[in-house]
């Protein structure tokens, strides 16, 4: 016998710690499918805050759940990220990529003068219309996203964006909140991170079948 006393059944903790959120967070700003990924996040980074620092851009879940049933790449700045979506909710076996790890990067990076996260989207031009992208852990790779759409007129379906850190992060999804060219879901100041970002993704999935 256990010298615990804890609840041990998946269905059931997943319940009770929903129910919890949604007794604790301040979620009434929220739509409906807006709620469903406020939930998710807080879900995943056991800070029910956070609800208060989330933006959404006017219909950005729908738009969002919409490309992924059409079949949408998800495009994804880290490893970390593209390993916390969960391929059995994409609705349309969504390909995944991530193009951190391309043996062109490194180069590419001293080339442009920034860092390998922001250089490896250079990879994603042929690939940004109507994706769904999600960065959540380099702000330079937001940053450097937003450049390439100004010299582009490929549109994302929808950004997720939050990066998470100390030095542009906060400063990255202003930037992306400013811009009215492409629908977001982020996160303001210096929270974020792949968990945050991944935990987005699957929500916005989960609801797309």
């Amino acid at each position: 016998m256990s010298r615990f006393n804890y609840l041990r059944n998946g269905a059931e903790i997943y319940r009770h710690s929903f129910a919890r959120i949604r007794a604790e967070a301040d979620l009434a700003r929220f739509a409906h499918d807006e709620e469903q990924v406020a939930v998710r996040m807080i879900h995943a980074c056991g800070m029910v805050e956070i609800a208060g620092d989330l933006v959404f851009s006017n219909g950005a879940v729908a738009q969002a759940r919409r490309a992924l049933r059409q079949g949408a790449l998800v495009l994804c700045d880290s490893k970390m990220l593209a390993r916390g979506i969960s391929a059995a909710r994409l609705p349309a076996a969504n390909k995944v990529i991530c193009t951190l790890e391309d043996p062109a990067i490194p180069s590419l990076a001293q080339k442009l003068g920034t860092t390998r996260s922001a250089a490896a989207l250079e990879l994603w031009r042929e690939r940004l219309d109507g994706a769904v992208i999600a960065i959540g852990n380099a702000p330079t790779a937001l940053f450097h996203l937003l450049e390439m759409l100004d010299e582009t007129s490929a549109r994302p379906a929808c950004v997720i964006g939050m990066p998470v850190g100390f030095v542009g992060a906060a400063e990255s999804k202003d930037a992306l909140i400013s811009d009215a060219r492409v629908p977001f879901i982020a996160i303001k100041g210096r929270k974020g991170g792949s968990a945050m970002a991944a935990a987005a993704l699957n929500a916005i999935a989960s609801e797309a079948e």
